[in-house]
């Protein structure tokens, strides 16, 4: 019942012919990938049900033999996405490694507004067979590279812990790990009982917390300052998060998540007054001169992630029902503060200081 109610409409009936549709697809050699086999002929994938459709994407959880993963997808049907115009083309050749990189290059430039050298659009580059398949190869490719997610989860994937790891992929739909989301409507968010079920006291609990905590303001030092560009998470809420058994926080839905130079061109925009240069959790400015919102974001990751997280964890009567200790009542102070501050600096050194300190506290009471 609670799938249902938070799925937007999604059946399984529905998700069983959209797949159907797929492996119709990869008979008749429109489209290939190293899942599609398993999906299509030997049963090794199987779908279990859908959980959820938005705006348009498809993700649905299926079993590969005995492992749980998610298929997910931009739109239903392959046909909905462009292919490279030269492979309407009866006499088309295969072009050279080097000219398709550039293409490659360009097409991700349009989807993620980075400029890439080859180097790094490695990953996301298959072995080449140079058979008379290259074609479905490619468009089943370009499928993928039109999908911002699918690029941020390849690129990333061997520089962060902090994001999904893809598996597989099988025409426009791409298999990444199964991890148990959060959930607004819970007091801890994430379903603490599956991660730290080994923690039966009340300062076990608080202890992984903290760690949970430690882990988010890494992911944030991480997107702010280890890559080419700052990315921007523009849709923070629970349910786009997950947490490891080793208790690290990995961003599951990254449809909202954009690199700097992006985030610039979506900010930029005609503006009366500042509500109008709101983009989700990514907020700007309005010039009453120009008329135009500021390109440079005006709040930040970590202070959404106070915001809609911390806020709900570090309150006192919260952590009190937990566990007691000392230095709640700095901690919910320093969570307030940033959450209403846009010094990330300062904010994210008072609370990474005071996490580690809290736990050397409860480390200190278990003596």
């Amino acid at each position: 019942m609670c799938r249902s109610m938070f799925s937007d409409h999604c059946t399984d009936e529905e998700s069983k012919k959209i797949l159907a549709g797929l492996c119709y697809d990869y008979n008749n050699k429109a489209v290939t990938g190293d899942l599609c086999e398993d999906l299509c002929v030997t049963e090794k994938l199987m779908y279990k049900h859908c959980l959820h459709y938005q705006q348009g994407k498809k993700v649905l959880q299926a079993d590969w033999q005995g492992t749980s993963i998610i298929l997910k997808s931009k739109n239903d049907a392959f046909f909905k996405f462009q292919t490279p115009v030269f492979l309407d083309e009866s006499d088309a050749q295969p072009l050279p490694d080097a000219e398709l990189l550039m293409m490659v290059a360009v097409e991700i430039k349009n989807t993620l507004g980075l400029d890439l050298p080859n180097i790094t659009l490695l990953p996301l580059w298959p072995e080449r067979k140079y058979s008379q398949d290259w074609k479905i190869e490619l468009a089943s490719m370009w499928s993928l590279y039109q999908q911002e997610e699918y690029l941020l989860f390849n690129l990333l994937q061997d520089f962060s812990r902090h994001v999904l790891r893809v598996v597989g992929t099988c025409g426009h739909f791409y298999g990444v790990e199964f991890l148990s989301a959060g959930h607004s409507w819970k007091q801890h968010f994430f379903p603490m009982e599956e991660v730290v079920g080994q923690c039966k006291t009340g300062e076990e609990k608080m202890n992984a917390i903290l760690d949970i905590a430690i882990s988010f303001l890494n992911m944030v030092h991480q997107f702010d300052n280890e890559f080419s560009h700052r990315l921007h998470l523009c849709d923070i809420k629970p349910e786009n998060f997950a947490i490891r058994s080793d208790l690290t926080v990995v961003a599951i839905d990254m449809d909202m998540a954009f690199f700097e130079p992006k985030m610039q061109n979506i900010l930029e925009q005609k503006c009366t007054s500042d509500k109008d240069c709101n983009f989700f959790d990514c907020f700007s400015t309005c010039d009453l001169k120009t008329f135009m919102c500021g390109a440079q974001r005006a709040n930040s990751n970590l202070q959404v992630i106070c915001d809609k997280i911390f806020r709900r964890w570090f309150t006192l009567s919260f952590m009190g029902s937990i566990y007691p200790f000392p230095l709640q009542d700095e901690l919910h102070g320093a969570v307030q503060k940033c959450a209403e501050s846009t010094n990330i600096e300062a904010s994210f050194s008072d609370l990474y200081s005071l996490l580690q300190a809290s736990q050397r506290e409860l480390h200190r009471g278990n003596k």
